[in-house]
């Protein structure tokens, strides 16, 4: 096995060697709130938003983008679980502002491997042929952070499945200062019905 397989499997094992009572948590979230953030490893959501395990339900995807299975994630927290608001947060400097659909489409047609980035470009390493798949795929790249913040915000609002009762809040979580900035217009397009 990898360097990395066995780090993970040895850090759990002192995680459950010392779990103590969390075995007993709730299964709703006890702050009833849910996260809709970016996958990106810089962001730990417990930390900038103060969770402990079994506060808040947390859904990740690069960019942090509303897609269907991010809502759908969204309304079974609501729905099943009792999730009251929830909060949309992309933050800067995000690897989804750093190309465009038809530019990973094209890596991914040429080549299956890692691309590399040089600040201004992707390229391929190696051209073993890749599949065009990636051509049919809506990669929901950003152009602009308050932008899309306010369309996801908008996406789930106008979702027919989504409760009108439920807050959704809009924010840019800065990755140089961890910082939390909310884009009014998000959380304004956000606002419960009352």
């Amino acid at each position: 096995m990898s360097k990395i397989y066995d780090e993970v499997l040895s850090a759990n094992a002192g995680y459950a060697g010392s779990f103590g009572d969390k075995g007993s948590l709730a299964l709703p979230p006890a702050r009833r709130f849910a996260i809709l953030t970016c996958m990106d490893a810089r962001l730990d959501p417990a930390r900038y938003a103060g969770l402990a395990e079994g506060d808040a339900h947390v859904i990740r995807n690069a960019g942090g983008r509303a897609t269907d299975d991010a809502i759908r994630s969204l309304v079974i927290s609501h729905k099943l679980l009792g999730t009251l608001e929830w909060f949309v947060i992309h933050h800067t400097n995000c690897g989804m502002e750093l190309f465009a659909d038809e530019v990973i489409a094209d890596l991914l047609e040429d080549d299956l491997g890692t691309a590399s980035f040089d600040g201004k470009a992707w390229t391929n390493p190696h051209h073993h042929g890749g599949h065009a798949a990636g051509h049919f795929v809506k990669w929901h790249t950003i152009g602009d952070q308050a932008r899309s913040v306010l369309q996801d915000v908008r996406r789930i609002r106008e979702h027919p499945l989504v409760s009108p009762s439920i807050p959704i809040y809009g924010f840019v979580y800065d990755v140089r200062s961890g910082r939390l900035d909310e884009v009014k217009a998000a959380s304004e397009a956000g606002k419960a019905a009352a």
